[in-house]
């Protein structure tokens, strides 16, 4: 299995809120999240990281086939 790089980007909204955004330049899948202001952004972002690495890993395996 290859490590997929994942591009990770912390964006501020207009209305103040935060949005994480993680995306795969190759397959162009990306999964977005309004972040919670009263938990750790690093656990958020630990969390929706091992949503979509297996995301990716099934769009790898659907293109090999």
């Amino acid at each position: 299995m290859k490590t997929v790089p994942i591009q990770i980007n912390l964006l501020r909204l207009k209305d103040g809120s935060r949005l994480l955004r993680l995306s795969e330049p190759e397959t162009g899948l990306a999964l977005e999240r309004v972040l919670n202001p009263s938990r750790p952004v690093l656990r958020q972002k630990q969390q929706l990281k091992a949503l979509f690495e297996p995301m990716i890993q099934g769009a790898d395996a659907l293109v090999a086939a």
